[in-house]
């Protein structure tokens, strides 16, 4: 198997492609307003689902914009914590926030489908790394941030806990 299939492999697998852990689309689809911008009363360090999607979004979205180079219109943070901020909470922004960071996802899955051997190591502007390992990082990270966002819905007796395998 060759680097970019793996790579197509594993970004389809944070998303809708059920693998060892489960796709973030199948985890988000029955979370509610409410359950998502739920915290642990006990734990005031950690974050809400939402704000966890919302940090998902931010770094692919940057990763996105630098990658198409428009970086005027990258996400700006002062920081990683702010990476976690959300928008107004209501319900459309939640329905929003889940949608853009979807669109976002496929995007640049479409963008990795579409990329020839020479284009996976190009450096990006503004990254560290060329496409092929920076998109390798955002899915590790992904995966990190599914799991947490499993584990909240957990917690709160949200998961449904059926998977495909």
């Amino acid at each position: 198997m060759d680097v970019k299939t793996l790579l197509l492999h594993q970004w389809a697998s944070c998303l809708d492609e059920e693998d060892w852990f489960p796709p973030l689309e199948k985890v988000l689809e029955d979370i509610t307003f409410e359950q998502a911008i739920w915290k642990p009363a006990d734990d005031s360090a950690m974050n809400s689902i939402w704000e966890l999607v919302c940090h998902l979004l931010f770094y692919e979205k940057r990763f996105l914009m630098r990658f198409l180079g428009e970086t005027a219109n990258e996400p700006q943070a002062e920081n990683n914590k702010s990476t976690f901020r959300l928008p107004t909470e209501t319900l459309e922004n939640w329905k929003e926030t889940k949608q853009e960071y979807f669109y976002i996802h496929r995007e640049l899955g479409k963008i990795l489908a579409k990329s020839e051997h020479e284009d996976l190591y190009r450096q990006i502007p503004g990254e560290d790394n060329s496409l092929v390992l920076e998109l390798k990082s955002l899915a590790l990270h992904d995966a990190y941030h599914i799991g947490q966002i499993v584990f909240l819905s957990k917690m709160q007796g949200a998961w449904q806990g059926k998977r495909s395998i």
